[in-house]
């Protein structure tokens, strides 16, 4: 065993488990995995889970990991957590949840992002003060639910924190974000018409754009030491001004009723050091309460760091991510202004905007047991269609929407149908990749554009039908990075900065986490896919469930 080695934690809390990987911060190297599940409740477009079981899977992840290591406790020197965005955490007096947690694929605050995307200037606003336009997966919509359906709960929210804030609040007591999931709560001020409206008497802003290094000064002293712990009631940003509160918009604020008091403070950087283990989480976790605590930031913007993407990495390189929600992202110095995207900052100062579709690998899966098949005894759809919006849609933005199937005959072969299935979820992720990279700026006409290759993700990418179908509907070559866990290996690269001060993407290219096989490309299956599109453009309000 060597007992010299500085081991880092990073965790993935996502929507089903937890994972935590412990690894070896100078090589990299996966010493070992610990996981634990996670229940979400809920009929009717009510997805919610409770917070306090994130924590207690949170421990158990993290325990297992370090006694599977085979490594001492005091050699594990940081961790960070990486949380599934949007998920709604109203906190009350003693700190505590009040309720279960609104999760990102809780539909029932559709008419409340509706009625949000109306106001302040309509979604054009709404894109230039926060790149984003309120949809159900929204944690300002969810926000406003909650003060619509439960108002006692409203009124006596004491702290409103993401999944992913409450677990850094758990294990540091200190009320932190970072900008990369901050940006997905709609009150995040990422555009210009928010940072207007950010600025303080003296004209001074925030910019999410500016790259955080910790070897420059960023203190108002200017003189930052990466050793010293962060304090939120410290100015941090390169002029020496930065409020706690300066990336709120205030005019989103004062429309939703929340009181910027109640929200946690953004640190520069999901590497940034917040602090170190409290007397009660060191117990809990088996840990000296000298390990170091990173900011930490969204499951989406913890896997691009554990891709290299970022600026000391890859820019405008296409993710697709395939698992209980397929996602499409690229880390961009562009800030695109889509209605049909989210339009996040990265973690580390770059933007990361992404277009998420609701029904991904769950989905089809559920096609798969409906038919009584093996979720790999597939074959094209052929002439059936499928829709598979069984938990309506968020990309395109159809909250009611139901499952669609079109083209059944006699002699469908029950495979075609699953296969369907599969082709209508990829052609929905693809088709938001492709809005995306035009946001982005990019020719999707250039042959550099069109052949550059997607790095595919998630549970389905380990899927033969799954590769085999992205292949097909986008005609480009796939990297499949060998590392399963890239967003607690994305997390250990920030807890490995917030250690050393390294920069975390330049951290996760030198481990090597994103590195993969390279699949050439199938010829693009055209047919299908405009047969898919054309059943979505046509099919009427009744058939997709709209009201």
């Amino acid at each position: 065993m060597r007992t010299s080695r500085s081991v880092v934690i990073g965790v993935d809390s996502s929507t089903q488990s937890t994972k935590a990987v412990a690894v070896d911060a100078e090589t990299g190297e996966l010493l070992a995995v610990g996981r634990a599940p996670h229940t979400v409740t809920g009929t009717g477009g009510a997805r919610e889970s409770d917070p306090e079981e994130w924590w207690t899977a949170l421990v158990t992840a993290v325990r297992a990991a370090v006694r599977d290591a085979g490594v001492p406790a005091g050699s594990v020197t940081g961790i960070a957590v990486a949380g599934q965005q949007h998920g709604l955490v109203a906190l009350g007096a003693d700190g505590r949840p009040l309720r279960p947690a609104l999760l990102w694929n809780d539909t029932r605050s559709a008419p409340q992002a509706a009625a949000l995307a109306a106001g302040l200037g309509g979604p054009k606003s709404w894109l230039e003060r926060t790149g984003s336009v309120p949809v159900a997966s929204m944690t300002a919509a969810k926000w406003q639910w909650l003060r619509e359906h439960e108002p006692a709960h409203a009124a006596a929210t004491a702290g409103v924190r993401l999944p992913h804030d409450y677990l850094t609040e758990r294990l540091t007591g200190h009320a932190v974000t970072d900008p990369g999931d901050a940006s997905g709560t709609c009150w995040y001020g990422t555009g210009a018409a928010g940072a207007e409206s950010r600025a303080g008497t003296d004209g001074v802003i925030y910019d999410p754009t500016v790259i955080y290094d910790p070897k420059v000064t960023y203190d108002p002293t200017g003189t930052y030491d990466p050793t010293v712990i962060y304090d939120p009631t410290v100015t941090y940003d390169p002029t020496g001004t930065y409020a706690p509160t300066a990336a709120y918009d205030p005019a989103i604020l004062d429309l939703l009723g929340l009181d910027p008091a109640l929200l946690p403070t953004v640190a520069p950087t999901g590497a940034t050091r917040v602090g170190t283990l409290t007397v009660t989480a060191a117990e809990a976790l088996g840990l000296p309460r000298t390990v170091v605590v990173a900011a930490g930031t969204g499951d989406n913007m913890a896997a691009a760091v554990g891709l290299g993407l970022g600026g000391a990495g890859l820019l405008d390189h296409p993710v697709v991510s395939l698992g209980t929600s397929g996602t499409v992202f690229a880390a961009t110095r562009a800030r695109p202004a889509h209605p049909g995207l989210a339009g996040f900052a990265a973690t580390d100062g770059t933007y990361l905007p992404l277009g998420c579709t609701l029904n991904c690998t769950l989905a089809v899966d559920r096609f798969a047991t409906l038919l009584g098949l093996d979720r790999e005894d597939a074959a094209p759809g052929g002439d059936v269609v499928v829709l598979p919006y069984l938990d309506g849609e968020r990309t395109p933005d159809l909250p009611h929407a139901a499952g669609l199937v079109t083209g059944i005959r006699h002699t469908t072969d029950p495979r075609a149908i699953l296969g369907a299935a599969y082709e209508g979820a990829a052609f929905t992720v693809l088709r938001a990749l492709d809005e995306l990279l035009a946001a982005c700026g990019l020719d999707l006409t250039d042959t550099a554009v069109r052949d550059r290759p997607l790095r595919l993700i998630g549970g389905g990418a380990r899927g033969r039908v799954w590769t085999d179908t992205v292949r097909r509907l986008s005609g480009r070559p796939l990297v499949v990075p060998a590392a399963e866990e890239l967003v607690a290996l994305g997390a250990a690269a920030l807890a490995g900065g917030a250690v050393t001060g390294d920069d975390p993407v330049t951290l996760a290219t030198a481990w090597g986490t994103g590195e993969g096989a390279l699949l050439p490309p199938l010829p693009r299956a055209t047919e299908a896919w405009d047969r898919i599109a054309g059943v979505l453009a046509t099919a009427s309000p009744g058939l997709l469930g709209r009201p």
